[in-house]
């Protein structure tokens, strides 16, 4: 299905072609597989021995995707021994087929590996990075793509993602917000949702269904300074409001397994806490399913101070822990603590079940080659298809942070553009962190995909203008891998003269500039997160000659822009956006598609702020705008962020007016009713994010100014206006109060709806019980 604008040729492709919704099992049928599932590992851990019980537990790896420094040796006669039960970092049918038929034909008792892979924005074919993907605030989309990366995934024998990351993240410095959705635990929930239906389907059995692996649990998104692998420290009231939601969002849509994160919870380690992974995840919440722990997060609770490996290794074990990744704590241990008694044979059995569960509900039992197809490896991997789903995806993704003077939409024909900035003929980094499977030698430059789309009929005047950096020792830190930063052959100063120089003979300039993709991710914390100072030079050259210029932004969190919103024309946020990344971009400047993306996390103005965050609890001194003193005020600096969570223009504008309440008393289980009208008067065409936030502003405990609460992505047409309706019921209004009871509280609220979280119609309700 397409529509077709009518000003200019923007064409938009509906989401709602791209995704499908699960069947729904009966009760009974649930029982009924229930049934045969414990029959069939009840019978089969009769025959196993202690150590190939243990062998279960044990996730290995040979070498590649990995993300810290040990790695496993003599992994083909573990295979044969029974000493290993999965396989990460292994795909490809050829070699998956190999090993897992040594499992299967050559261990004494047949049990099939389950093999697995950080598939984090797709497998071969990169979508947008997960932060970038949930800027569309379309559900559609996102599970799409994680169906077609699970299909990718299955086609080369993976059976097994380690995603999606659902971490609530409110500190830019944090190198990991590129992998989540943001700072909001709704939104989050939503998209942590989409993806795990995206990537389980139907049905696990199906040939392309990988299991979902929910990280990390728990709350490491709030890493103290944004640096990777720090202390956590939060009140439960915080755990349970803000940063679990996401997770129990999750676990609800039926996600197979959760890993472990790092960070200590309540001062103990996840990967050995009992609270965390037997309380709250299995008794609270009800989880069926399997816990692996991080890339050896159970041997560093040992420098957490929890003891030696065999002491951490049975804390684990008995605090909920199934699988230990890398590690191999259980493996050389667990015997041990057993004949010690510092384990129960109840433990080991407990642990192993929950892992032959996840092996057959896989269907490895039945088929352990399900996905192994050399035709589909090479009919299902990188198809037209695909590559069309990850260029609108991608679009969807982008967010105009500024077009002053309607700058943007390029024009297609007539005049000139300097295309500057290191990114901007690039393959490399438009892929964004966690690509393993990715193959950036596929993906489009920006430069290819403007030529792709104007052709001769714009001048394109090219010059690279700078580095990345010309820091040489943040380069080092960069480069964990061969290539990935570089510095020119030419000096900064002449590649800055070249730049200038495309600009003095160019109409507009076009500089794409940001980070590369090894300074987002994992272990890729930032204490400075402005763009780097070698295209901060270039910038400011180029500013000189007051030309307008236009900003394509890659980055995998939010920067500090205050002097680029400043001097730019326009700035186009693109994060990293994957394999079709410049005829995304393309599409996106010239005006085929118009922007609708917003951003799920707050830009600040400066690194000071941090973290910043639109949900805040207010103070006794409330924040207020110029140089008042004792409020809760910079003296240097306003609090209101850069841009704020929810925000993003169009190429059209939008009002909102007539905020409407079905009711302003309510009672009990009654349902409110909140229109507002909202009106397309630009000049294109456009989607519009219209988002809904409550407030409660009198609890038993302090609440936060406002809270998303739903949102609607709706098309209108030029001119259009449309009533957008939103219904609340006391569903949305409950929070955990300071006794961890989950309910709402009678009172005052205001309900708010607007185009992002600083700009919204208010009214305000009254709601007894």
């Amino acid at each position: 299905m397409k529509k077709y604008f009518t000003h200019k040729p923007i064409v938009y492709i509906s989401a709602a072609i791209l995704f499908c919704f699960p069947l729904s099992k009966s009760v009974a049928q649930d029982k009924t597989e229930t049934a045969k599932m414990n029959a069939f590992v009840n019978g089969l851990m009769k025959k196993m021995t202690v150590d190939e019980k243990i062998g279960q537990l044990n996730l290995v790896t040979g070498g590649m995707a990995i993300t810290g420094s040990v790695t496993n040796n003599g992994i083909g006669d573990g295979v044969k021994k029974g000493s290993i039960g999965g396989i990460f970092g292994l795909y490809g049918t050829e070699s998956v087929r190999k090993m897992q038929e040594a499992a299967v034909k050559g261990s004494r008792l047949h049990i099939p590996l389950i093999f697995g892979l950080d598939v984090i924005h797709g497998h071969r074919t990169i979508f947008p990075i997960p932060l970038g993907m949930s800027a569309t605030w379309d559900l559609g989309i996102i599970e799409h793509a994680a169906h077609i990366a699970a299909k990718e995934a299955t086609a080369e024998g993976l059976n097994w993602v380690f995603s999606p990351m659902v971490d609530i993240a409110r500190d830019a410095r944090w190198g990991r917000i590129s992998e989540g959705s943001g700072e909001d635990p709704y939104l989050g929930g939503k998209v942590a949702a989409a993806m795990v239906r995206g990537y389980q389907g139907t049905s696990l059995k199906n040939a392309d269904a990988v299991m979902a692996c929910v990280k990390h649990f728990a709350l490491y998104g709030a890493a103290e300074a944004g640096r990777e692998y720090n202390t956590v420290d939060m009140s439960k009231v915080a755990m349970y409001n803000y940063y679990l939601p996401p997770y129990k969002a999750a676990l609800d849509a039926g996600a197979g397994s959760f890993m472990s994160s790092f960070n200590v919870v309540d001062g103990v380690p996840a990967t050995t806490n009992k609270w965390l992974l037997t309380d709250l995840l299995r008794k609270q919440w009800g989880f069926k399913g399997f816990v692996v722990s991080d890339y050896t997060s159970l041997n560093e609770t040992v420098d957490h101070g929890m003891g030696n490996l065999q002491t951490v290794s049975a804390l684990a074990l008995k605090a909920g822990l199934d699988m230990d990744m890398v590690g191999e704590g259980f493996l050389k241990t667990l015997k041990t603590s057993l004949q010690q008694g510092k384990v129960t044979q109840a433990d080991i059995d407990l642990a192993c079940r929950r892992v032959l569960e996840a092996k057959y509900k896989l269907g490895l039992f039945d088929n352990p080659y399900k996905s192994l197809d050399p035709q589909k490896e090479k009919s299902e991997i990188m198809t037209d298809a695909n590559r069309k789903s990850a260029r609108v995806t991608a679009e969807h993704s982008f967010v105009l942070l500024k077009n002053a003077n309607q700058i943007l939409p390029l024009k297609k024909s007539g005049g000139s553009i300097a295309l500057v900035g290191p990114l901007a003929d690039n393959k490399r980094d438009m892929l964004g962190t966690w690509v393993i499977g990715g193959e950036w030698e596929k993906s489009v430059s920006v430069i290819e995909g403007i030529k792709h789309i104007v052709g001769d009929n714009v001048k394109i005047n090219y010059a690279k203008g700078s580095n990345i950096t010309d820091d040489t020792a943040f380069m080092k830190r960069l480069n964990f891998g061969p290539g990935m930063v570089s510095l020119d052959k030419q000096s900064p100063a002449d590649m800055i003269e070249d730049a200038v120089k495309a600009a003095k003979k160019s109409d507009i300039i076009v500089a794409v500039v940001g980070e590369s993709q090894s300074m987002s991710g994992e272990s890729s914390s930032r204490s400075d997160i402005s763009i780097p100072e070698s295209q901060q030079l270039m910038l400011k050259a180029l500013a000189k000659l007051g030309k307008p210029i236009v900003i394509v932004l890659f980055n995998g969190r939010p920067l500090t822009l205050t002097w680029e919103n400043d001097n730019a024309a326009a700035i186009l946020d693109v994060w990293a956006p994957g394999t079709e990344a410049g005829n995304a971009i393309a599409e996106v400047l010239f005006g085929n598609y118009n922007p609708s993306g917003k951003l799920t996390t707050t830009f600040p103005r400066s690194v000071g702020q941090i973290p910043l965050y639109y949900n805040h609890l207010n103070t006794g001194r409330p924040y207020s705008s110029g140089p008042t003193k004792f409020k809760s005020n910079y003296l240097d600096i306003s609090n209101d962020p850069l841009y704020p969570f929810g925000y993003g223009l169009s190429y059209s504008s939008f009002s909102y007016s007539n905020l409407k309440l079905s009711k302003t008393k309510l009672k009990g289980n009654e349902t409110l009713t909140a229109t507002v009208t909202v009106t397309n008067n630009g000049p294109y065409t456009g989607e519009e994010v219209v988002q809904l936030y409550i407030g409660d502003p009198a609890a038993s405990i302090s609440r936060p100014v406002k809270e998303l609460k739903d949102f609607k992505k709706v098309n209108l047409q030029i001119g259009e206006k449309m009533d957008v309706t939103f219904n609340i019921t006391p569903k949305q209004l409950k929070f955990y109060n300071s006794e961890l009871k989950y309910d709402w509280e009678p009172g005052e609220f205001i309900i708010q709806v607007g185009t992002n979280s600083a700009d919204t119609k208010t009214a305000r309700v009254q709601w007894v019980k």
